[in-house]
């Protein structure tokens, strides 16, 4: 595994919801951690006091910063893409543009950080994409972009264990359902809809997700590659 005993975790989208969850997790484990955040400085810095991690503002669109920022981290053991971003609506109504930075964040973003961290990371490393059950299933109208981003990953994974596989190291994604966040809250509008796509009917708790990618990123799960993982309730059963 990683070429010390404590583990060096960087969470790109860390200061609010799922990725709060992940920092707080890595940092509960006794990991090295440095979370990026896009605008929400005050929750990033209070999180940062908290668990003793790293905050750094960095903007995921923008690739050369996303990049230099990376290396200059030096050799990771972990890395979680947990940054996104959601649109939805009537596909002819959407402005291109919000769906072109959609893409940016969610799929390019993804890949380019993936292999800035592979040039550095040592055999055994981790890289985990954080993608969303409706890259399986489509349940509602209006999701066919931010469907699509998160379908990419999956093929994303797939290609790049591929491609690391001979040094150890395993690229999968995580795909939660609807999950407890400010952004999707357990008692909001939709849950009534989701839940009834689901077999076990609640959304699922951020640190339930984090447990998920803590396991991905642990000893036990060294032969788990290329794959996606899903934590919907059976919302997608």
């Amino acid at each position: 595994m990683p070429h010390s005993n404590r583990q060096s975790v960087l969470v790109l989208g860390g200061s609010r919801g799922i990725g709060a969850a992940l920092v707080r997790r890595f940092a509960r484990d006794g990991a090295q951690v440095t979370f990026t955040y896009a605008s929400s400085a005050a929750p990033a810095l209070r999180l940062a006091e908290e668990t003793g991690s790293t905050a750094v503002q960095l903007d995921s669109a923008d690739r050369q910063a996303l990049t230099t920022g990376i290396e200059n981290l030096g050799a990771l053991d972990v890395l979680v893409v947990n940054a996104g971003i959601f649109i939805a609506g009537d596909p002819l109504e959407l402005d291109a543009d919000a769906i072109d930075r959609l893409f940016t964040i969610n799929i390019q973003a993804p890949y380019h950080a993936a292999i800035s961290a592979a040039r550095q990371m040592p055999d055994g490393g981790r890289i985990i994409f954080i993608g969303s059950n409706i890259a399986d299933r489509a349940p509602m109208q209006g999701v066919a972009a931010y469907g699509a981003s998160k379908a990419a990953l999956t093929g994303m994974a797939k290609g790049l264990a591929r491609d690391f596989g001979p040094r150890g190291i395993t690229v999968n994604v995580v795909q939660p359902g609807p999950t407890d966040t400010d952004m999707n809250p357990a008692d909001g509008p939709q849950n009534a809809l989701m839940h009834s796509f689901m077999a076990i009917k609640r959304h699922a708790r951020s640190d339930e997700i984090a447990g998920m990618v803590a396991w991905l990123a642990g000893s036990e799960a060294g032969l788990v590659t290329g794959a996606a993982l899903t934590l919907d309730g059976g919302f997608s059963a």
